[in-house]
């Protein structure tokens, strides 16, 4: 089941960037980001009750915040990164480093998957990298670009390594404190920032549709986390990039780059090869 949950995952991550692409067109990124976790923070205060939560413990609910701030401060340093730095290192790095930290984290805690596996954590770790390139200005520093995109990924990693060290009988209420956690933060920002909190006309559903989905995408993961290898949960989970790659062409009718063309047969095959290592 973790294999299927995380492909879910990724799906879903994949699927709730690309709306909130949408978003951000028109608004603010930090006002697109409160809007999307506030919709994420009342999905999953409706989806948690409804998933019986045998004991929910002080530490689950402490490692979910923590796991939160985590994601949070990965986005915001993201954010700095691609609107000052080049983006083309930027993004890849981050990405990269967002699944490479929880694999050792993995290996640290005596996880041991089978060779086939290794072999498609090895072909997947590259396709995350091709499938995040973007083209970037060359005028910018090289090592702060570096410097941005490893430390947003240690944060992205981070969050990913807090949210499954939770407890299964904890239900999503982990998820529920992640977000009452990262909601009133962006929304402090935004106003910090003096931009309009108000979503512009017309971009509304396409936000709250957004957090929904990229809400679903913490749930699978965390479904993934718990019923196997968080090496597993954690690539495949990190192959979003592949559906919001393959949205933007059917949709937007965007150029499939030669880089983005390997990205996604890498990831492809890495997938298969962990389905049948796993």
């Amino acid at each position: 089941m973790v294999i299927i949950y995380a492909l879910l995952s990724a799906a879903s991550y994949g699927a709730g960037d690309f709306l909130g692409g949408f978003s951000s067109r028109k608004n603010p990124t930090s006002v697109t980001v409160a809007w999307s976790q506030a919709a994420g923070l009342i999905t999953v205060l409706i989806a948690a009750p409804l998933l019986s939560a045998r004991a929910v413990a002080a530490p689950d609910i402490l490692w979910g915040m923590a796991g939160g701030i985590s994601g949070a401060i990965g986005v915001l340093i993201l954010f700095h990164g691609l609107s000052s730095a080049i983006v083309s290192i930027v993004s890849p790095l981050s990405a990269l480093m967002g699944a490479a930290f929880p694999v050792f984290f993995g290996l640290l805690i005596g996880e041991r998957p089978s060779l086939l596996t290794w072999a498609g954590v090895a072909l997947s770790l590259p396709a995350i990298m091709f499938l995040s390139w973007e083209r970037g200005d060359k005028v910018a520093h090289v090592s702060r670009s570096v410097r941005l995109g490893i430390m947003s990924g240690l944060f992205f990693g981070g969050f990913f390594i807090l949210i499954s060290r939770t407890s299964d009988g904890s239900g999503l209420w982990p998820l529920a404190a992640a977000r009452a956690t990262t909601v009133p933060l962006f929304l402090l920002i935004s106003i910090a920032r003096k931009s309009k909190i108000r979503l512009q006309p017309g971009t509304r559903r396409v936000t709250f549709l957004s957090g929904a989905t990229d809400m679903a995408a913490n749930v699978f993961y965390l479904l993934a986390a718990r019923t196997g290898y968080l090496i597993i949960a954690v690539v495949l989970t990190a192959l979003y990039p592949a559906p919001t790659v393959i949205l933007q062409k059917i949709f937007l009718h965007e150029k499939l780059t030669p880089t983005r063309i390997i990205g996604l047969i890498l990831s492809i095959a890495g997938a298969a090869l962990i389905s049948v290592g796993g």
